[in-house]
């Protein structure tokens, strides 16, 4: 193993590193731009619907919870709500109920269609952003698949006006209510995420619809899924055999339901295992598992009554595809994918696949709807600057641009008062030679991982990743005169542990697992070389007469005199 690595070691002369740098920008290049490119060609590819169609109704009303409908109908679409004795002390603290009376909403007409699909958004959450995006791209993909039903947004009034002008650019119906107050946010390991996922309860005020599909945003529609409207009153599919997921769910809309809802928030008398709209309607719909599966009639031809579980193919947890890499869900037919997975791999940021293979599904309907526009133009932007820094240390490498060879040492001193400088130098010159290198190295890695848009598509993310760390990579070798195949070890190996990820040939899940796991088993000894190798030349260069570092000499000085006294 020695002998290769010192052969290794051999052929990476200070002339090869350029050649070497340039060779694998040259491929990333080829693997980046075209990308970036492709984003952009499909950046803009939904169409808007006529201005007259944005939202058009704005009328005053009180904060009232209860009373009222939000929109009273097709004609008269939004009421002053009124406030109905003894509607609850409960709300006299919250900031909403001691904020001014009146307050807009704002909505778009109602069209003539009895059902609806629809989401919720609200702000509040550090992702804020990342679920606006995947709101709009799960309500578009729901116009691709010609679905006879309106598409509406339920957005707390604390949604930016620009993007609920964007919604309704692209045909969605708005309805604009104020946060529904949550007396779960204070019991033990409450996530802050959920403070006002009940919002959802609005659905069942909007009551000029026969039927409404609630969904949320990690859905991805494989087909039209209209039969759904010819359920009962609670649909709901059981992801967990004991619990129903609200990831979807069929209702109509009463205020009755929604004034009973309320009050039992209100009183306490129901829980929620998690704070938030899953375990209070788990609770309030108690016997859902015990009612009969949905089979849509025949013919479409009646709406069904009642309460019913519905099939598994309607909320297709992303990890029982990982299991067989193909979908084999016998329980309906295979209508939409949900990612309850950890909140940091949602398929909607870049990172998650290959991790997660299924990311590049949501990606798809992205592309092909709201497209990548923003994030495109900064790859562009980030590959252009990665590309220069490449040329940039390349040519001081090769000695062609001279003011580039820092003068490191003064480097060092000019980052230390010289007060400081002269009374702990052994401290500060071994810091700077053996540490900071280190942290340069890890520092390469996460600055391009940061600077990549979180909602990149997942190829042009990892493609500027690998960019932006090979250019601060050579910087470092140019810099700091690292040996360039120690430094460039770490991104050699993500590159190729990617690429085993990527791999789309797989027979089943255990064999990709067990491939990955094999992978990087493979790497840990080549990484562990290339940080111990990286730390021992910084500590041989000490005794190397004639190339050690003014700051070294000074550390190794200080260590003499030490020892002497």
């Amino acid at each position: 193993m020695r002998s290769f690595f010192k052969k290794l070691l051999s052929m990476t002369d200070q002339r090869m590193a350029p050649r070497f740098t340039f060779f694998c920008s040259g491929i990333l290049l080829i693997f980046v731009l075209p990308s970036c490119i492709i984003l952009l060609a499909y950046a803009s590819t939904s169409k808007s619907v006529d201005r007259a169609e944005r939202l058009l109704i704005s009328k005053d009303f009180e904060h009232d919870y209860l009373s009222g409908s939000l929109i009273e109908g097709k004609h008269n679409y939004v009421s002053s709500l009124r406030r109905e004795p003894n509607s609850g002390s409960w709300l006299a603290n919250t900031e909403l109920s001691s904020s001014a009376a009146v307050s807009k909403i704002s909505t778009s007409p109602v069209s003539a269609s009895r059902n609806a699909y629809g989401t919720m958004l609200y702000v509040g959450t550090p992702r804020d952003y990342e679920f606006y995006i995947a709101a709009r791209v799960l309500l578009q993909s729901l116009r691709r698949f010609h679905v006879n039903a309106d598409r509406i947004l339920i957005a707390s009034l604390d949604v930016p006006q620009r993007w609920v002008d964007t919604f309704a650019s692209e045909g969605i119906r708005v309805v604009r209510v104020p946060n529904l107050p949550n007396p779960f946010k204070d019991q033990l390991d409450f996530d802050k995420r959920f403070k006002h996922s009940l919002n959802k309860l609005y659905a069942w005020k909007l009551v000029e619809y026969e039927r409404i599909v609630m969904l949320d945003v990690d859905n991805v529609f494989m087909r039209n899924t209209d039969e759904l409207f010819l359920c009962g009153q609670f649909c709901a599919v059981f992801i967990d055999p004991c619990i129903f997921h609200t990831g979807l769910l069929v209702l109509e809309p009463s205020n009755m339901v929604f004034k009973e809802m309320y009050k039992y928030l209100s009183t306490g008398k129901l829980e929620s295992f998690d704070g938030a709209d899953q375990g209070f309607l788990t609770s309030y719909f108690n016997n859902l598992l015990e009612k009969p599966l949905f089979y849509p009639p025949v013919n479409n031809s009646a709406r069904l009554n009642g309460y019913y579980r519905l099939p598994l193919g309607y909320q297709m947890d992303a990890s029982y595809f990982y299991i067989r890499l193909k979908w084999r869900v016998p329980c309906g037919p295979n209508s939409i994918i949900t990612f309850p997975s950890a909140s940091l791999l949602k398929p909607w940021y870049w990172w998650s696949w290959p991790v997660l293979p299924l990311g590049l599904v949501w990606h798809d309907q992205r592309r092909a709807t709201i497209g990548y526009s923003d994030e495109a133009s900064i790859l562009l932007a980030e590959s252009f600057l990665y590309c220069g820094l490449i040329v940039l240390a390349s040519a001081a490498s090769l000695g062609l641009i001279p003011t580039l060879h820092l003068d490191v040492d003064q480097l060092y001193k000019s980052c230390v008062p010289r007060r400081l400088w002269a009374k702990h130098e052994a401290v500060y010159a071994m810091f700077f030679a053996k540490i900071l290198p280190t942290i340069g190295i890890i520092t390469s890695f996460l600055f391009p991982f940061w600077m990549v848009p979180t909602t990149a598509h997942s190829i042009a993310g990892w493609g500027v990743f690998l960019l932006g760390s090979l250019s601060f990579l050579t910087t470092l070798i140019a810099v700091f005169k690292f040996d360039q195949l120690p430094v460039l070890t770490p991104w050699v190996l993500i590159f190729l542990n990617l690429l085993v990820m990527a791999f789309p040939f797989y027979k089943n899940g255990i064999i990709r697992m067990l491939t990955v796991f094999g992978s990087a088993s493979f790497s840990t000894p080549f990484l562990w070389w290339s940080l111990k190798t990286i730390a021992t030349r910084c500590s041989n260069s000490e005794r190397e007469a004639g190339k050690t570092s003014p700051v070294l000499k000074v550390t190794s000085e200080v260590s003499s005199r030490n020892c002497a006294d």
